[in-house]
């Protein structure tokens, strides 16, 4: 058969069961409906944000593209670091940048959410900031791949930190994934905004170090081996003898008082043998 897990729970004081909604605990069945729940959540918020991508795609002829782009180190740009990652330049741009925000944000989403609550202002901020400081000038920058890059970043970065299950999963599903873009945070191809890039992955790893306490850790499950082994121990250290300098002394033999007598010594002098006078012979 195989070792189930157990988790030991925690009380409060007055005798109350004290759970995290986190904390999968003795009830597997609660749990797994609150992860689905919030697997969807992020699924969805998700889902939401690449299709208002989408739908500012299609309508992006109706209006001046240029003048929602980072402009570098120009005014009028600055008004593209917020609205830069809603544009894109074609529909293989939109389509590589939906897929990634889909998998990354809901990873993202669900293993942490309140830390990317939190991290997704920094991560836009960031991938703006990037391009409008470092690219060149006359050259006009758009598209969300700087946020992409920062949620892949935040997330391989928690799990360096938390070392958790769940983050360490998390970081080695988002490294699998899209682990080429530590390549790509660099200048390679032509066209393609390094700068956003390296922007986003700049405050994606700040937001992980800012943020990576906000969501609590899951405790730790032991297996039903790992508490035998711990209950063996402390019986074999409760069987063991006690070393003598541990051994509590019961009786203390009470030292005298000084003014206490404690005794007569008797002197014996020995005396100078006695001579016998010599004895006369016997007459017949």
């Amino acid at each position: 058969m195989g070792a189930r897990p157990c988790i030991r729970p925690r009380r409060r004081q007055n005798g109350s069961m004290d759970l995290h909604p986190d904390d999968p605990a003795f009830d597997p069945e609660s749990q797994q409906r609150y992860d689905r729940r919030r697997l969807f959540r992020a699924l969805n918020l998700s889902l939401a944000f690449v299709l208002l991508l989408a739908i500012v795609y299609s309508a992006q002829g109706s209006f001046n593209v240029r003048a929602f782009t980072i402009a570098p180190r120009s005014a009028d740009g600055l008004l593209g670091i917020l609205t830069a990652p809603l544009l894109h330049g074609s529909l293989e741009h939109i389509a590589a940048n939906a897929s990634a925000l889909l998998i990354l944000g809901t990873l993202a989403g669900a293993v942490y959410p309140r830390a990317t609550l939190w991290a997704i202002p920094l991560v836009w901020l960031g991938a703006g900031l990037g391009p409008w400081l470092l690219a060149e000038p006359g050259t006009h920058t758009l598209g969300a791949s700087g946020l992409t890059h920062g949620l892949m970043f935040m997330i391989f970065m928690l799990g360096l930190l938390r070392r958790d299950r769940a983050a360490i999963a998390a970081g080695m599903i988002a490294f699998l994934f899209y682990g080429g873009m530590v390549l790509t945070v660099l200048p390679r191809e032509a066209g393609v905004s390094w700068q956003a890039h390296l922007g986003g992955a700049v405050a994606g790893l700040l937001a992980a170090f800012l943020f990576r306490r906000l969501d609590p850790e899951l405790p730790k499950k032991k297996y039903s081996w790992e508490i035998e082994e711990e209950e063996a121990a402390a019986r074999a250290d409760e069987l063991e003898l006690p070393a003598p300098r541990e051994v509590p002394m019961l009786w203390v033999r009470p030292e005298p008082a000084e003014e206490e007598q404690r005794g007569v010594v008797l002197r014996f002098t020995r005396h100078p043998a006695v001579e016998s006078p010599p004895r006369e012979p016997p007459t017949s």
